[in-house]
């Protein structure tokens, strides 16, 4: 955390700012601990998030978790991208506690990343912690880097989507899992 905190006094002291002045003295140490917080998804493990929530469960129907909020920061800019994400699932055998789902979104967002790496993160790790028989993600994120860039500004929401087994292979299923996230 020290380290951190000499960073961004350098990084004040590069913008020409005296980090010391009345207003900046606390921000170094402000700025470190929001930065750990945004990347706190080093930190863990999918099995740390996971633990002992997955069951064994007869049901075989489409599990849709949807509107998870996520906060991350772009690996280009260092910059926030945030939104929310769908999720949805067709276990063959085993489930996944809900509020595990939302666990899981939070531990690939809290890293440096981009929006599309974080979509096939989500749901490869659905894929390996319960071998279900289809996963659906979406992630509708705006990005503060396309945003925040001047006048060449350019507001709007991306949207990436990662569909495999059942949704990918069955038109239906893909249709029922894009029709309940709109």
């Amino acid at each position: 955390m020290a380290d951190l905190q000499a960073v961004f006094s350098r990084l004040l002291l590069e913008l020409g700012e005296d980090p010391k002045r009345t207003g900046l003295e606390k921000t170094p140490a402000r700025a470190a601990n929001v930065f750990e917080a945004l990347t706190e998804g080093y930190q863990k493990t999918l099995q740390d998030v996971v633990g002992d929530s997955v069951f064994e469960e007869k049901n075989n129907d489409l599990i849709l978790l949807k509107g998870v909020p996520f906060y991350s920061l772009c690996e280009h800019h260092l910059l926030p991208f945030f939104g929310q994400c769908h999720v949805a699932y067709i276990p063959d055998g085993r489930v996944m506690g809900l509020s595990r789902i939302s666990d899981v979104v939070h531990l690939y967002a809290r890293r440096l990343q981009v929006q599309e790496r974080l979509t096939d993160q989500i749901a490869d790790a659905l894929e390996q912690t319960l071998k279900p028989k289809g996963v659906g993600v979406v992630l509708e994120a705006r990005h503060l880097c396309m945003e925040l860039s001047g006048e060449q500004a350019k507001p709007g929401t991306t949207v990436t989507s990662c569909v495999r087994g059942a949704f990918r292979s069955r038109p239906e299923t893909r249709a029922e899992f894009f029709s309940l996230i709109r």
